[in-house]
């Protein structure tokens, strides 16, 4: 794909404008994502510091002059908020803020520079497809984990409130969130695991992830059946992980986190290790901060020594 000059060629450099300020959240006009955010004048140097907490990635676009570089802003703005802080996006569009760019000697558009700790490398000119851009950039980010780069930048903005006035739907989980309201808990689970791999570290989406697999196990189980199957047979896995699943759906979330606990005291080995896993997996769907996981985490470590 062709790129449109722009300014002089030359190296990179962000020497005139890196301070010696601690680094802090950029201000000024937020973009879609929670962390993207419009690169002006006044917001420049935030937006370099912010480097110093994870990689920033400016993005040099011109919707006039080359509308695919708008394309290929738009997607680095839709991926910052599927990697959740993992990076930032800076957006800068030349036609608005020429004098950033010409001071970052930029030749030619589209072109994204990866900042981390105020130093600036070029990353790629190409504009790519959605899902080519996706994996090069969980490259990116594996060869920056290996390296010890793991910091995560906050949410430059919350989402706005709906016409109902509640919250409005995170657009990183809407294709699972949907999936659940049309009953389609399979791809639920796959909407939700796309999300996970991609960063796993997305609490939000491992608990969605969690609680849609119970939804998935526990489809079509009749619960009278289960819980004679459970009484019969107190040290079988199956049977008292389905209860616990079922339990969960019913509200009774300590009572699932206990029957699993007693579980794993009772058993060993290999039955013991499932048991475990099952209650962990039951764990992330509650949300390792609720006061009910702290307590189920307790009883499980007394169980388990």
């Amino acid at each position: 794909m062709s790129q449109q000059p722009f300014s002089r060629p030359g190296a990179v450099d962000l020497s005139g404008f890196a301070g010696a300020t601690p680094a802090g959240a950029p201000e000024g006009t937020p973009a879609g994502s929670s962390y993207a955010v419009v690169v002006t004048e006044q917001n420049f140097q935030s937006t370099v510091e912010a480097s110093t907490t994870a990689p920033v990635f400016l993005v040099f676009y011109s919707p006039t002059r080359m509308p695919e570089s708008a394309d290929l802003a738009r997607d680095l703005e839709i991926l910052s908020g599927e990697f959740e802080g993992r990076f930032l996006v800076g957006l800068v569009d030349i036609d608005q803020v020429p004098q950033i760019a010409q001071a970052m000697q930029i030749p030619s558009i589209p072109l994204v520079v990866a900042v981390l700790d105020g130093r600036p490398a070029p990353l790629f000119q190409d504009v790519l497809p959605l899902d080519q851009l996706r994996a090069q950039l969980t490259q990116v980010m594996q060869q920056l984990t290996a390296n010890g780069v793991a910091g995560r930048h906050q949410p430059r903005h919350v989402a706005a409130e709906g016409e109902d006035g509640e919250p409005a739907v995170d657009p990183r989980y809407a294709a699972a969130q949907d999936a659940l309201g049309e009953g389609d808990i399979d791809r639920a689970v796959a909407e939700y695991q796309k999300l996970v791999d991609a960063n796993p570290a997305d609490a939000e989406a491992a608990a969605g992830l969690a609680m849609a697999k119970v939804l998935q196990r526990t489809a079509g189980v009749d619960l009278g059946a289960a819980r004679e199957a459970a009484a019969a047979n107190p040290d079988d896995v199956d049977a008292q992980t389905m209860v616990a699943d079922l339990d969960m759906l019913g509200g009774h979330v300590e009572d699932a986190f206990n029957r699993l606990v007693e579980l794993v005291r009772r058993t060993s080995g290999d039955d013991r290790d499932r048991a475990r896993e099952h209650l962990l997996g039951l764990f992330a769907a509650v949300g390792n901060d609720d006061p009910r996981v702290l307590r189920g985490r307790q009883n499980l470590a007394s169980a388990l020594f």
